[in-house]
């Protein structure tokens, strides 16, 4: 009996763990990123443009991720990503501009 496939089910889900427990980083400026997306191929494309589009593409990171225990992306070489947002908090400590600040609101804005 072959349980080769058992075990990559199992490698996978335990890759898939760690990854959920990736959820932050501090990189060397201090700056405090939130990772938003893992993935790959054409949803990475979207959300990737969909986040540099609403966040600006100075506040967007992409960092290339180990496929490692993924078997579907090992054997074909199809890399993995993660995007991470500059957290909001980064820009408060940097003296930024703050979203729940008043006056903030989009001209015309009348809740």
């Amino acid at each position: 009996m072959n349980h080769e496939p058992a075990a990559n089910v199992i490698l996978a889900r335990q890759r898939m763990a760690q990854e959920e427990m990736v959820r932050a980083k501090v990189d060397e400026n201090g700056t405090r990123w939130t990772k938003v997306y893992f993935g790959s191929g054409a949803h990475y494309r979207n959300w990737l443009s969909q986040f540099i589009e609403v966040k600006g593409i100075e506040n967007v990171q992409v960092e290339e991720a180990d496929s490692t225990g993924f078997q579907c992306y090992e054997e074909s070489g199809e890399k993995l990503y993660r995007i991470w947002v500059r957290d909001a908090c980064s820009e408060d400590e940097a003296g930024g501009p703050h979203d729940d600040a008043p006056g903030s609101e989009p001209e015309g804005y009348n809740p």
